[in-house]
């Protein structure tokens, strides 16, 4: 006879990562990066940022605004000027993503990438919009930012 097993829930946490390249020079991708207030310029899925600072700092908190009103918070957990890369907690409630960014620059311009670790149900459906927003990143003439 087996014995009692408990149930336990699966581990439904993903880590996918995407790459974009274009014609931007990594200082400008870095720039649309660095400055929040510049995200829904490249970034569709975003309509405003609520951040005290005019450019990413580790340490602090922020909260995003998308469609529809709906809203994260956000804490910065890391960020490097001159590897131009950077760190940040999403969270709304008891569910949060972690998402690490990068700028390198490219014989063309640049390439970014994006590291995502969190549970499925939000990753997944996140990946598309967020590979279109990568796009944007490394291709938008700095005109329209």
């Amino acid at each position: 006879m087996l014995g009692h097993m408990p149930f336990s829930w699966p581990d439904l946490t993903v880590r996918q990562r995407l790459e974009a390249v274009g014609p931007v020079d990594a200082a400008r991708a870095w720039q649309r990066y660095a400055e929040p207030a510049l995200w829904p310029t490249w970034s569709p899925h975003l309509r405003r940022v609520d951040y005290a600072h005019e450019r990413l700092r580790a340490g602090t908190p922020g909260r995003v605004f998308g469609p529809g009103g709906v809203w994260l918070d956000f804490w910065i957990e890391d960020v490097s000027e001159p590897e131009r890369s950077w760190t940040w907690l999403v969270r709304r409630g008891p569910v949060s993503m972690v998402l690490e960014h990068g700028v390198e620059a490219t014989a063309e311009g640049s390439r970014t990438w994006l590291a995502v670790r969190g549970p499925a149900p939000l990753v997944v459906p996140y990946l598309p919009v967020a590979r279109i927003a990568l796009g944007r990143l490394v291709t938008l003439p700095w005109s329209q930012t």
